[in-house]
């Protein structure tokens, strides 16, 4: 492992690098600043390494990561929550209103803004632990929330686990948002990515705020579907209400197999990604907001130039009675969990 010094933030704090390398020449990099993952390194079929994750150059870049979330542990909860409120045990709640009068990720003080402590380094195991403290009543949750997020550069791939325990009952739902090509993160979109998913129905949202319908919906006869490999700008572009919403795919998709649940093929690389967890959903985002953003290595990263697989329960669940909700009981620790592993076609 080494560690190398990345900056320091706007409030005087050091951020750093921590880079990881097995046997099989891959590499994986990730930063104290918001526990993010900034680069991750896969040997292509030619037996190049390309860097398969957008991200940034900066520590000031990603002091901003509000928009683009590059990267980033997301918590205490991923995704949206309508009119930033929701109650749990009979009492209310209100977050902070970051898109449009919804909350999303948690709000404009998010966890990926935040310098972790490192909790422990394994050079053994090629892993890293990021632990933080999320007090009382931050972004507006009850119950002081410890958090530790570890990463592991394993023989093929990688894994992220979330520990979590709480003094009180809150809401625990968090998620990495690294958006992934498989090309190289500097190699234009990914609409000729192939795309597979074990997921027999999706969650509607019902306008272009991405708030869900509270349905469970079927894929079936929908550009939604893709229980059969296509390429993910085969029907992007189709004239469906939840593609015009969202400009692409920002969905919610529910798992009917956490094994394997994803493959993700870059057209260029040959490079395949699988995903497994033990999370029920997965938002597949393709993008569809970038705009032009300067990335690393002074790359412009074009609308749709990654793809995110954030597993997680489903958007807007503290709210929504059909949804299991996203509880973290008091003192009771939980964990979750996301691996991503790769290999050649």
């Amino acid at each position: 492992m080494q560690t190398e010094k990345f900056g320091v933030t706007k409030d005087g704090q050091e951020a750093f690098l921590y880079t990881f390398e097995n046997d099989n020449k891959m590499k994986m990099t990730v930063s104290n600043i918001g526990a993010v993952l900034t680069n991750l390194w896969v040997p292509d079929k030619e037996g190049n390494l390309r860097d398969v994750v957008l991200g940034y150059d900066t520590v000031a870049a990603y002091e901003n990561n509000s928009d683009t979330h590059f990267g980033a542990t997301i918590g205490r909860s991923a995704n949206r929550t309508e009119n930033a409120r929701f109650e749990l045990r009979d009492k209310k709640y209100k977050l902070a209103k970051n898109d449009g009068k919804n909350n999303l990720h948690s709000g404009p003080n998010g966890y990926q803004l935040r310098i972790w402590t490192v909790k422990k380094i394994d050079d053994t195991n090629h892993s890293i632990t990021f632990s933080l403290v999320s007090s009382d009543g931050d972004q507006g949750y009850p119950g002081e929330l410890h958090l530790d997020v570890t990463y592991q550069l394993q023989e093929n791939g990688i894994k992220i686990t979330y520990h979590g325990v709480s003094n009180e009952d809150t809401i625990f739902n968090p998620t990495n948002h690294s958006y992934f090509n498989l090309n190289g993160h500097a190699s234009g979109d990914v609409s000729e990515h192939k795309l597979q998913l074990k997921a027999k129905a999706f969650t509607p949202v019902k306008d272009n705020h991405s708030i869900p319908t509270g349905e469970v919906s079927t894929v079936e006869d929908t550009p939604m579907d893709f229980r059969q490999e296509k390429t993910i700008g085969s029907d992007i572009e189709e004239e469906y209400d939840q593609l015009i919403y969202a400009k692409g795919y920002d969905h919610n998709f529910v798992l009917e197999e956490t094994e394997k649940f994803a493959k993700l093929t870059g057209n260029q690389s040959g490079i395949t990604m699988q995903a497994e967890t033990n999370m029920p959903g997965v938002q597949i985002y393709t993008g569809n907001f970038l705009d032009h953003v300067l990335g690393k290595d002074g790359a412009v990263y074009p609308t749709r130039a990654g793809v995110c697989l954030e597993t997680q329960y489903f958007p807007n669940a503290v709210n929504e009675e059909n949804f299991v909700t996203p509880l973290l009981e008091k003192n009771k620790k939980t964990a979750y969990w996301t691996r991503y592993f790769f290999s050649l076609t």
